[in-house]
């Protein structure tokens, strides 16, 4: 197994963290990621700034523009993670947009995040038909695991073709909305939730989009295998800086 499966088949609920590569500042990357093994996450998720994010909310498209600002590059994103796997066993992802990772060349991309120790990516733009023509090979030739969003919306059909073709988790989008938009999961969301894993699917899911709490983190992984905070991690960088990190990660579990 590689360290994302074997991450999936602990016997508990998953804590992942996103923040954006290069923010605060441009070398704040790898001590963020230092601090959030320590403080006892189960994954991180390494965004990579892009100037015209789809789905994310303004906090985290005012990371990236910062980052951006700051001068971060998937260059240089690979530069300083070249020795992350010296100090980090838990998985790392990066997620971000295609344009860039089609800019620099997928296959380099690939080869850059065998080489650096990175286990897998979301890329929440690159539509799985064209993924599994064109990009499967290629991803699957360097060992990384290709993690797909479903939302609300998506079809049983396409939720099964997903899971039929990953290997790692599913990150399941709690609502149609933007990163950081909500404040508690409705009814009709915590339906979703159960609803999706009743399906049964090969592959554990995650969800992602409006956890920000311990509550939220509670609410979203009761029917699942675990949650993703982005936006109310980043707001939590910006305002207390690296060394408050594990208040934060503490506030969310006890572990």
């Amino acid at each position: 197994m590689n360290r994302i499966q074997n991450k999936l088949s602990q016997n508990k609920k998953l804590l992942s963290i996103y923040f954006t590569a290069g923010y605060p500042k441009i070398n704040d990357t790898v001590s963020i990621i230092q601090e959030l093994e320590k403080s006892g996450v189960d994954m991180i998720e390494i965004g990579l700034p892009f100037s015209d994010p789809l789905a994310d909310g303004p906090t985290i498209q005012a990371s990236s523009t910062a980052a951006l600002q700051n001068g971060m590059t998937t260059k240089l994103l690979f530069e300083q993670l070249r020795t992350i796997r010296e100090s980090i066993q838990i998985p790392l992802l990066i997620m971000g947009y295609f344009n860039p990772i089609l800019q620099f060349g997928v296959a380099e991309f690939c080869r850059k995040c065998s080489e650096t120790g990175i286990d897998g990516l979301i890329i929440p733009d690159l539509p799985v038909d064209i993924y599994e023509k064109e990009y499967k090979s290629t991803f699957e030739k360097f060992g990384l695991t290709n993690v797909f969003l479903i939302t609300p919306q998506t079809s049983d059909e396409r939720i099964r073709f997903i899971d039929s073709i990953s290997n790692g988790f599913i990150y399941m989008v709690s609502s149609s909305s933007v990163t950081g938009s909500s404040d508690g999961f409705s009814e009709i969301q915590t339906n979703y939730f159960k609803r999706i894993s009743e399906m049964n699917l090969k592959n554990p899911l995650i969800v992602g989009f409006g956890i920000n709490n311990k509550k939220t983190f509670e609410q979203a992984t009761k029917a699942t295998s675990g949650a993703i905070i982005g936006s109310a991690f980043v707001k939590h960088l910006t305002k207390n800086g690296i060394s408050k990190i594990d208040s934060f990660i503490s506030g969310i579990r006890l572990f």
